[in-house]
């Protein structure tokens, strides 16, 4: 990786990167006014703070500020990114997860708008269940009107999402949940069939116990009416399952959430029911609960060198003894645990109800990040038995580590008020409902300088592409170390390597090093979910982990997968297939019946779209070489980009010709739904004998004068908030490229992420 760029702190120059572009405090100019050292300084000073609510004294609290700054500048645990953004601001909203009700009542509805709104605002996402919601078609008692169901309350809030966009720093994002016997779950399932619908949502089913029995004897089930709780009709399990499964093979939404299972772990049952997560999945909360996240960076407690192991063994008999000091890890899981509490003090809530919801629960999740990276230093393949042997070792660790802090820490300042000792083993108390989650920790780890989560490696080696036509190779520093020290480094090598990202089929790297540096695309989907049920069984919440497929996968492949999920116990799972979200859903032809049926992948033939008898559009005068071409860009009438005309100011010959025939195949091209900025880039820079320069700079040909008309199209519908074309947000779920800087992106827990320069989409 980049070496590092700071004398004060270990920071590698894409971690800087990030810092400055997302994190670091800004004046009314833009300018940044603190550098990395005291953007940390600030956040451990405050969360300190709350020590002396307590009890602590000036100097004791100084010596927690201490001990909290050095946590985070050793990137040993990093909170989540609200809390490194606003601790000790003026905005002072710390928190990432919240959820909000939704009552089958207008006055609930766009309650929880303005809700979602303000918590947008304030850098937070949020979860929903649309469970309650009367369904299509259900007479309205008190206007004797007709209900318009769910999905349509469900734009109104993706409407919201998209206006606010959280002034830059963190995106929108929202979790939308229903349950699997809600009347119009089909509507759900295949509500993000188009491309341009909810794109501020991840989707998740909420499977019941009562479901999977029915689909285990391959048995209907009934559908409730959530107003009259009665039974309005039943569907096959088996059927709505496949639905599910095509869908998720298509574009990986929407995901499943075992919801029973969830409220099994329950720890405050006598509150109520949870319905829904946050929009990652990995936090399942009540009403207006939020959570305070944060991750330990695994790879500084591998401590494996020359094959000596150093630090000692945790005391619990039947521990492997693996080389990590567990010493230190001990010392971090309990000191993440008081800062974690600390942070629901001096949390500047965004609602009242919030801030009572959160202090009476005092939900915090700790999780890892590293995974990967500590593997390799330990000489382990992902993919093997002995990792997911280590899993359950070190998230059992750190699991009952959490709970001795949690348990220490309420000896000190009380339980926490909706404490019920029924739910505790042997009578503990706890200041916390719980303490462990594994979230996405995409800008974080970049920052932290290590992989993401309990993801695999991404790649080896890829190119990052800095100013025009220069190439820069990043390699996985541990790749780097082991190549140089047995031998076979070279330029070449990593060419080849940041090619694929993967080892695989490069003889030059011997077999024992390609079985521990494996990428999320060599391990198999199954390998993925065992080792997420791995640190399940030791996580109070639920972990985000992300089940990659290749592209040639078939449905009955995700259908295996979410069987296994099921079975090893996860509590939800979120699968993604290499390029589903960069193509567009193509015409079938087929009944749903059919579909749902279908084992393996459809056969898809594309069908343009019939022209309308009146359809609106926008000429636009571009100079070229050739003389004056007009570019014509029509919609139909539901505002997508729908076809293309060209016109030539010098009338007939080779140019016009050709430039009508590149009009007629883009049309045909905009008819079959690909995306307009796809055509746009394989257009741009074609360049011609004659080239023209305009206000816009220089026009190499006619085709990169089409391409630049439509380039200026797509720019002025993002400012007008789209009309069916794609935000530059949007863009990179589905394209699998950066918006801002082109980047690679990462698929994580339901969240896109660029590792060059920090972009992130959770949805």
């Amino acid at each position: 990786m980049a070496e590092p760029v700071s004398t004060q702190i270990e920071l590698t120059r894409g971690a800087l990167k990030v810092l400055e572009k997302r994190y670091l405090k800004k004046n009314e100019e833009g300018k940044i006014v603190e550098g990395p050292d005291k953007m940390f300084r600030r956040v451990a000073e405050t969360v300190a703070s709350v020590d002396l609510e307590h009890g602590k004294s000036d100097v004791e609290v100084k010596y927690i500020e201490d001990k909290f700054y050095e946590l985070i500048t050793s990137f040993k645990f990093l909170p989540n990114s609200p809390t490194l953004m606003n601790a000790g601001r003026r905005l002072g909203q710390l928190s990432a997860c919240f959820v909000l009700p939704v009552n089958d009542s207008m006055d609930s509805i766009f309650e929880a708008v303005k809700n979602a709104a303000l918590i947008h605002k304030s850098g937070g996402g949020t979860g929903f269940s649309f469970s309650n919601l009367r369904p299509k078609g259900d007479i309205v008692g008190s206007t004797k009107g007709v209900s318009s169901g769910p999905i349509s309350f469900m734009a109104v809030f993706d409407s919201a999402t998209e206006a606010i966009k959280q002034g830059g720093t963190r995106r929108g994002a929202n979790m939308g949940i229903l349950r699997v016997d809600h009347p119009d779950i089909l509507d759900f399932i295949s509500a993000k069939e188009k491309n341009t619908r909810l794109n501020n949502f991840n989707l998740s089913v909420a499977l019941t116990d009562v479901f999977m029995k029915a689909l285990e004897k391959n048995e209907e089930y009934d559908l409730i009416n959530p107003h009259s709780k009665k039974p309005v009709g039943r569907l096959k399990a088996g059927e709505v399952f496949n639905h599910i499964v095509n869908r998720s093979w298509k574009n990986g939404e929407p995901g499943i959430v075992f919801i029973d299972r969830i409220n099994r772990a329950n720890p405050t049952p006598s509150v109520g029911q949870i319905e829904s997560t946050n929009p990652c999945g990995e936090q399942p909360l009540l009403a207006y609960e939020s959570c305070n996240l944060g991750s330990i960076n695994l790879a500084r407690f591998a401590t494996k060198k020359n094959n000596t192991c150093f630090g000692s063994n945790p005391e619990t008999p039947g521990h492997s003894g693996a080389c990590m000091d567990w010493d230190s890890l001990r010392e971090t899981v309990h000191r993440s645990v008081h800062f974690l509490d600390n942070v629901i003090d001096i949390n500047n809530y965004p609602l009242e109800k919030i801030e009572e919801a959160t202090k009476a629960n005092r939900k915090i999740g700790l999780g890892v990040m590293g995974w990967a990276d500590m593997l390799i230093q330990l000489g382990i393949p992902y993919n093997s038995d002995e990792a997911s042997k280590l899993a359950n070792e070190v998230m059992g660790f750190i699991q009952a580590e959490s709970k001795k802090q949690s348990s220490m820490l309420a000896e000190e300042r009380g339980v926490f008020r909706n404490y019920d000792k029924s739910v505790y083993k042997d009578k503990i108390k706890v200041r916390n409902a719980s303490t462990t989650t594994i979230a996405p920790t995409g800008t974080l780890s970049i920052i932290a300088g290590c992989s993401s989560g309990i993801e695999p490696l991404f790649a080896v080696a890829f190119v990052r592409n800095v100013l025009e036509g220069t190439k820069l190779y990043e390699v996985n520093s541990h790749f780097e170390n082991i190549a140089k020290e047995r031998g076979f480094w070279s330029r070449e090598l990593i060419e080849k390597i940041a090619e694929k990202g993967s080892l695989k089929g490069i003889e030059e790297v011997p077999d024992d090093v390609k079985k521990v540096f494996t990428t999320a695309h060599d391990i198999s989907p199954l390998d993925h979910i065992r080792m997420q049920a791995a640190f399940q069984k030791h996580v109070d919440n639920a972990v985000s982990k992300t089940v990659n497929f290749s592209h040639n996968a078939c449905p009955k492949d995700v259908k295996d997968a979410y069987f296994l999920a099921y079975g090893l116990g996860c509590k939800g799972i979120t699968v993604y297939r290499d390029g589903s979200r960069e193509e567009q859903v193509l015409s079938t032809g087929k009944t749903l019946k059919n579909d749902l049926a279908g084992e393996t992948a459809p056969v898809y033939k594309i069908t343009p779209r019939k022209r309308p008898d009146v359809i609106k559009g926008t000429t636009r005068l571009m100079k070229t070489g050739c003389g004056n071409l007009y570019v014509t860009i029509n919609e139909d009438e539901e505002g997508n980009v729908f076809e293309l005309f060209t016109q030539i100011g010098k009338a007939g010959g080779c140019t016009a010709s050709q430039s009508e025939a590149i009009g007629r195949l883009i049309s045909l091209a905009l008819r079959s739904n690909v995306e307009p900025v796809e055509i746009e880039k394989q257009l741009k820079g074609i360049s011609c004998h004659s080239p023209a320069w305009a206000s816009g700079g220089k026009i190499a040909s006619c085709s990169d004068a089409i391409s630049k008309a439509i380039e200026r199209y797509i720019e002025q519908e993002d400012k007008s908030n789209g009309n069916g074309v794609h935000s530059k947000e949007e863009k990179v779920m589905l394209y699998g490229a950066c918006p801002d800087c082109g980047g690679a992106v990462e698929h994580e827990g339901g969240c896109a992420v660029c590792r060059d320069c920090g972009f992130t989409k959770c949805s």
